[in-house]
């Protein structure tokens, strides 16, 4: 029986040398999708919430502040570090730079509290063919004592050469094949065509400012360049700003509201410019937010588990 490595943290890693390490890391990447990927597990035990921070990611997010309580999206932020580790280390195959966050899947078991304890575990879990290239699927686990209470399971495109063919979507387009809002690090392309279905009713116009990337990026440490200003922002190939894909998927939850225990799929489809407008729109536990020229930006799902 093989025994996974694990690593057992101290503290959360620090982001901004890890991006650094990835991006000078990534012309020497070459993704593919046999290739060997790191499967230490990163555990981080004793973990307690900063709650000012917390409170500015509630406020920039939509959600009610000063509840013993935890936004569904809230433990991703938490993550997000340990995953940033793997994702930045040499034995990722994947460069750091151009890969794109296309998918995200919660489920949240029950409620969990502000207060609470918990231990944090985040590994890769695989590498799958795509038809632009190849996928990384990164799992976040949140524990209460031995259960696990809220996971995650992320996407992540790198765009490569491939011969067409791949086990996932085959050669129709997929979610996959958008540019993201929230890549990790700076991704171009243009939107995947959205699947033909009637348009969700709007809900409600949201106009957003041009410091929506810089005022998430301080609550959730998440401070990519190409969310913060548009200077930065070209560096990569963006004319302006990119909200994080994470915080269009937290700010419609806001919005739409959760059960203590659900499931939450989202799939990025193309970016938001900052500043800018969207609409959002729900029906029946699904979302959606839509640009002013009817470009589909992020579709999801709210889905209550029944135990």
């Amino acid at each position: 029986m093989t025994t996974t490595p694990t690593t057992t943290l101290t503290a959360s890693p620090a982001l901004a040398p890890l991006l650094a390490r990835g991006a000078l890391l990534s012309p020497f990447k070459r993704p593919r999708p046999d290739a060997g990927f790191p499967r230490t597990r990163l555990v981080l035990p004793g973990l307690r919430v900063d709650l000012a921070r917390l409170a500015a990611y509630e406020r920039v997010c939509g959600f009610a502040t000063g509840d013993d309580a935890l936004p569904p999206t809230y433990p991703h932020v938490l993550g997000f570090p340990l995953a940033m580790r793997l994702m930045s280390g040499r034995d990722f195959p994947l460069p750091l730079l151009g890969l794109v966050h296309t998918s995200v899947e919660i489920t949240r078991r029950r409620a969990l509290t502000a207060t609470g304890e918990y231990e944090l575990v985040v590994y890769v879990d695989e590498l799958a063919p795509h038809r632009k290239g190849t996928e990384a699927a990164v799992v976040t686990e949140l524990r209460s004592g031995d259960e696990v209470v809220w996971e995650s399971r992320s996407t992540y495109l790198a765009r490569h050469r491939t011969d067409g063919r791949t086990a996932k979507g085959g050669t129709a387009s997929t979610a996959a094949d958008s540019t993201t809002a929230g890549s990790t690090a700076a991704g171009r392309s243009t939107a995947a065509p959205v699947p033909e279905r009637e348009p969700l009713p709007a809900v409600a116009e949201w106009r957003l400012a041009g410091d929506v990337g810089r005022r998430y990026g301080a609550a959730s440490g998440d401070r990519n360049p190409i969310h913060l200003s548009p200077l930065t922002a070209r560096l990569f190939g963006f004319r302006r700003a990119i909200a994080h894909g994470m915080w269009t998927v937290a700010r419609c939850l806001a919005a739409h509201g959760t059960p203590a225990a659900v499931l939450v799929r989202a799939d990025f489809r193309a970016p938001v410019l900052l500043p800018g407008a969207v609409t959002y729109a729900a029906r029946d536990g699904l979302f959606e937010l839509r640009g002013a020229d009817g470009r589909t930006h992020l579709t999801g799902g709210v889905y209550p588990l029944v135990s």
